[in-house]
């Protein structure tokens, strides 16, 4: 297993590990399972936007995990020169290469990225009910600062 910066041609491959790591632990899952599908649309669709958002924000702090040349995991992150405080908006690790300490590896990448950047502070976030983070998250040193709860009100 090797970890490298992100390629174009890997697009498709990370959109398609974030709508199966997601499940169950993103917000607008949460949102489909009390309301059912939005504008006919489940939660993926809204879900892999976020790649393509991140794509465009910061290619360059993108990194994927690859195994015989197949992206099994990846991490992306955010850099804000003016606040010196980095974020990781999204990291995914297909289920079947869980537990061999991937997402640690692509987490000291980001951190490292990150460090090399400038950045004084990284930041990820996490959901209650993401047993995953949770766990790695600390162990990884991140320390909880805040919770934060997410409401929503159907408009129609």
């Amino acid at each position: 297993m090797i970890i490298r910066p992100f390629r174009e041609a890997d697009r498709v491959a990370i959109k398609e590990i974030t709508a199966i790591c997601f499940e169950g632990v993103a917000i607008d899952h949460a949102i489909e399972q009390l309301y059912g599908l939005v504008d006919g649309k489940d939660w993926r669709t809204r879900k892999v936007r976020h790649i393509d958002a991140d794509i465009a924000a910061h290619a360059a702090g993108i990194f994927v995990a690859e195994a015989d040349e197949i992206v099994i995991g990846y991490i992306t992150t955010r850099i804000d020169q003016e606040s010196k405080i980095g974020s990781i908006p999204n990291l995914g690790v297909l289920p079947a290469h869980r537990g061999a300490g991937i997402g640690r590896q692509l987490i000291e990448t980001a951190v490292a990225y990150a460090k090399a950047q400038g950045m004084i502070h990284l930041r990820i976030e996490t959901l209650a009910h993401n047993p995953i983070g949770q766990y790695l998250y600390p162990s990884c040193g991140f320390q909880e600062v805040a919770r934060q709860v997410h409401y929503v009100m159907p408009l129609e």
